[in-house]
């Protein structure tokens, strides 16, 4: 089980850390009283029958808004040693200057700044949680982080892959059924030689081999993949330092059957063998199946 505490100053990144941790499959509860953490983990870890509930990635969050239960947090934290959870607690701050402004831009109020000015609460808010920032495995400063920044760091302390957590989905489409408007990138493979005019072939799909030997007979093909496949390694760095978690990538053809099946094959192939998570989708592949309860199409 892998086991995360957020806490820190409120107005310090803890709500964005939450959206990407989220997107790394962890479940998250938020503003948990401290002196419940104990039972929670145990009964994620070992659930009603003794086999957990299938929940292998925790995180939450505890920070001022339970200020009368955050004397408890040493004790919990005790009784968590005692389960033999490894976990890792998280401590966001920030300075003054940024807190004051990130609250003046949001408008929000400060959960200790009901009888006392936002300077006086994040002051006090420090003091409160001075014990736990001590017992903090890790710190994150975000005065000057960027929320891509930010996850940067979180991914490097949670030791997500190089990949960042992103998920790459590759998807094949007949373009007379429609484009997508999810598409980050949408590739049209209209242009390539049809399998559909080659009678051996109309009845096959582009993950077929005979359909791929057929595409691969033509220059055209394979420089469309090179070149595909370069502007995406080249790309996806990118967009993983900038936080982005998935990745849609979309290859037409006419029918969604031979020509888009093929690209979204070979790419997502390549981008696989390159450490990225894809998942394919063949949208429209049996479409004229469907309708017709024959093969057609491309």
């Amino acid at each position: 089980m892998e086991l995360i505490i957020l806490t820190g100053m409120s107005g310090a990144g803890k709500s964005a850390a939450v959206r990407y941790i989220e997107d790394l499959g962890f479940f998250c509860m938020d503003n948990v009283p401290p002196y419940v953490l104990p039972d929670l983990i145990n009964g994620f870890y070992k659930g009603r029958s003794g086999e957990g509930f299938g929940v292998s990635k925790l995180a939450f969050v505890v920070d001022v808004r339970s200020q009368e239960y955050l004397d408890g947090f040493s004790d919990a934290i005790a009784q968590i040693d005692d389960l033999g959870i490894p976990y890792k607690i998280i401590f966001f701050e920030a300075s003054d200057h940024v807190l004051i402004t990130r609250y003046q831009e949001t408008r929000r109020k400060h959960p200790l700044a009901k009888n006392m000015s936002l300077t006086a609460a994040i002051a006090a808010e420090r003091a409160k949680l001075q014990n736990i920032r001590s017992m903090a495995t890790n710190v994150i400063d975000t005065t000057m982080l960027s929320e891509a920044k930010l996850r940067v760091k979180l991914g490097e302390i949670i030791d997500v892959d190089n990949n960042g957590g992103m998920v790459v989905f590759v998807e094949s489409f007949g373009f007379k059924y429609g484009v997508s408007v999810d598409f980050d990138y949408c590739f049209d493979a209209r242009f390539l030689p049809n399998p559909y005019y080659v009678a051996e072939l109309r009845n096959s799909t582009g993950a077929e081999k005979a359909v791929s030997d057929y595409l691969e007979g033509f220059k055209e093909t394979t420089e469309f993949i090179d070149k595909v496949t370069d502007l995406m390694k080249f790309t996806i760095p990118f967009y993983i330092e900038e936080g982005k978690g998935s990745l849609h990538i979309g290859f037409g053809c006419t029918g969604g059957r031979h020509r888009s099946v093929y690209c979204a094959e070979k790419v997502a192939s390549r981008l696989t063998e390159a450490g990225y998570n894809c998942i394919i989708n063949h949208r429209d592949i049996d479409k004229e199946a469907a309708r017709y309860g024959k093969t057609e199409g491309n």
